[in-house]
Formats: C-alpha cells, sequence, structure tokens
C-alpha cells in the first residue's frame, strides 16, 4: 500500500494556509492511495471511530492488524471516503516521527564528498591540480574505516520535518543551499537487540527523503568539531514523502533507480544497489542495549553524487528540485535563497 498524510484543500483555504508553507494549522488526515495515485481513500472517513486511523502513527503503532484493516478498506473502497489528488494537499506521510536518524549507508557518497572537499580547499592555491594532489595524498580526506566498519549515524530533528511542495528557505546567513538524495525505512515494531535475521520485519515502509544542506555554513560550522549545526538544523530541512510505501510493496529495496531533477533537468543519478550497509544492519545497530520504536525514521545518507556539492553545481533562488525513488515516488519543493544584505560577509 501507499499511504499519505494530507489536508484537505477546503479547509486548508479557510484557515487561511499560504501554500508551500510547512507546519499547516489546517487537520491533518491518513489516507490510501489508489488508482495510481489519482485517487486518495481517506480511512478515517472509511472507518469512523477506529483508532487505528487518527494519524500515521497510530496506523503504524497499530501493527499488522491495523495494514490488513487496511487494505480490507481499500478494498471496499468507500464512495463517500473517496477523493481526488485535486481536493487534498500532501503533507510528509510521518509528520512527527518518533526519532530520526540519518546514517552513512552509501560509503561512495561520503568518500566523493571527502575528494570534492579538497578540491574547493585547493582551488586558490596557486597551482590548484598540485595542490588537490597533495592533498589527497597527506590523507586528511582519506574516509574514516569506522564507516565500513559500522553503521555511523547522527540524530537530526524530528520536530524539522517538512514535506511535498513546501518551500524550503535557506538559513539566515547562507548562501549556498544543496539538497541530499537518499531514501528512509519506517520502523514498524518496538525492537531491542533485534537479530539480522529478524530486522525486516520490524520495516514497516519506505519514503524518499531529502536531508536539505547549506553548504556554506556546513563548512564554517564542522571544524568545530560538534557537527553542522545549524548548516543542516533549520527550518524544515528534513523533507519526507510524497508517501510511505509498505514494505511488502518493494521485495528488493535494493534495486531502485534514484534520480534528482532540477527545474526539470536531471543531476544526479544513482541506485540503491549502492549502499554499503542495509537498513537492517542499521537497525540491529540501533537496537544494541536500547529499542527501537514504531515511527523511527532511518535515512539511508545520500546516493553517490547525490548533491549539488558532489557536481559542484548550486542552487538558485526559485530552483524546484524532484527527488524520485523508483516504486516510491517523487518529492518535489522549491528552494528560497534569498539575498544576503550587502554589508553581510
Amino acid at each position: 500500500m501507499r499511504l499519505v498524510t494530507f489536508v484537505r484543500k477546503n479547509q486548508q483555504e479557510q484557515q487561511g494556509h499560504q501554500p508551500g508553507q510547512p507546519g499547516q494549522p489546517a487537520p491533518e488526515f491518513v489516507g490510501a492511495l489508489l488508482d495510481g495515485d489519482t485517487t486518495v481513500l481517506d480511512l478515517a472517513a472509511a472507518a469512523p471511530g477506529e483508532a487505528a486511523f487518527g494519524s500515521m502513527r497510530t496506523l503504524i503503532d497499530s501493527g499488522d492488524d491495523g495494514l490488513r484493516r487496511t487494505q480490507e478498506l481499500c478494498e471496499l473502497r468507500s464512495v463517500q471516503a473517496l477523493l481526488t489528488r485535486e481536493d487534498i494537499v500532501l503533507r510528509a506521510p510521518l509528520p512527527r516521527p518518533a526519532r530520526l536518524r540519518d546514517c552513512g549507508l552509501f560509503i561512495a557518497h561520503l568518500e566523493s564528498g571527502l575528494r570534492e572537499l579538497a578540491r574547493r580547499s585547493s582551488a586558490g592555491a596557486e597551482d590548484p591540480a598540485a595542490e588537490f594532489e597533495r592533498l589527497m595524498a597527506s590523507g586528511r580526506f582519506d574516509l574514516n574505516p569506522l564507516f565500513r566498519e559500522r553503521v555511523m549515524y547522527y540524530t537530526a530533528d524530528h520536530l524539522s520535518v517538512s514535506g511535498p511542495e513546501d518551500v524550503i528557505t535557506a538559513p539566515a546567513g547562507a548562501k549556498e543551499l544543496d539538497y541530499e538524495l537518499e531514501f528512509a525505512a519506517v520502523v514498524g515494531r518496538t525492537g531491542r537487540e533485534v537479530k539480522p535475521g529478524a530486522a525486516r520485519e520490524h520495516i514497516f515502509g519506505y519514503t524518499v527523503f531529502n536531508d536539505w544542506s547549506a553548504r556554506d555554513l556546513q563548512m564554517l560550522l564542522m571544524p568545530a568539531g560538534v557537527g553542522a549545526c545549524e548548516g543542516k538544523d533549520f527550518a524544515g530541512s528534513n523533507t519526507l514523502g510524497p508517501c510511505i510505501v509498505t514494505r511488502d510493496e518493494l521485495p528488493d529495496p535494493y534495486a531502485l533507480t534514484m534520480t534528482a531533477r532540477v527545474n526539470g533537468q536531471e543531476w544526479s543519478r544513482g541506485g540503491t544497489d549502492g549502499m554499503h550497509h542495509s537498513f537492517e544492519d542499521a537497525i540491529v545497530h540501533l537496537s544494541r542495549d536500547r529499542a527501537v520504536h514504531p515511527g523511527d525514521v532511518i535515512g539511508s545518507g545520500t546516493v553517490p553524487s547525490g548533491t549539488g556539492f558532489d557536481l559542484a553545481r548550486s542552487l538558485k533562488d526559485g530552483d524546484l528540485v524532484e527527488l524520485e525513488v523508483e516504486g516510491i515516488g517523487v518529492l518535489r519543493n522549491s528552494v528560497r535563497v534569498p539575498a544576503l544584505p550587502s554589508n553581510a560577509s
């Protein structure tokens, strides 16, 4: 099934909402996409009073029983609960994750990012090519072996989630906003000390993930040694969507094509088959000495070439960014990169 969170357009308009702004005041509903994603079944309207359909979190918490009931409702197709895509606005499918961690499951991206950082660092030298070779030979831009040995991750802000069609605005002082082409697994059941053979059973489904980054702030702040700070942590910086595809719909999540387009032009292409670690590996690692929980989101990290930074290209104010993962869908956002004051550094 393909599950969404949405608001009704008429309610959104009555509340005076401006399209494209994260954090909607209009009531949110959980639904299932039908008919090639052209129709939405409002699950709460199809099953009035059933607690599982109060939100995506309650549906995930309801476990296998909730999914079986959802499938029944999709087959019944109650006419009064059907909406067209023109009737609704999609929100992040899981607007309030229990927890959000982004992992380094694609090793090749991390290596290419380090090479690009070395290239930028050498650009001002008298002989940039020679300086680049010197920096790479120094070992300073080698990937730490720990990334290959174990699942490395950072905890992102689960309260700063945006969704499809939201406008993403660069944080104050930034002028280089960048996308990151990722996908994510949504945890569907509690597990502690999960064994490798049981890890897949803990996955509820998958969604597209854009881990937005303000590259200039990130490069300024990371040398302090405490992370990217507001280089990755700003309003709406974690975008999920357009839907959550349940685990059964993707029998092999590690054979999917991933693409990024800017203003309709393809910038990035890769595949989930390039993951060094799997989501199952991440669940095993993250459940050691503690539990993973329903509604946890685990990001894959970025596919190789999956950022403008990798390609030495930058987004401009007003650009439309589309991330697509085969079998899941297209996550579409426009960006705002306000001009800095003339006296800003």
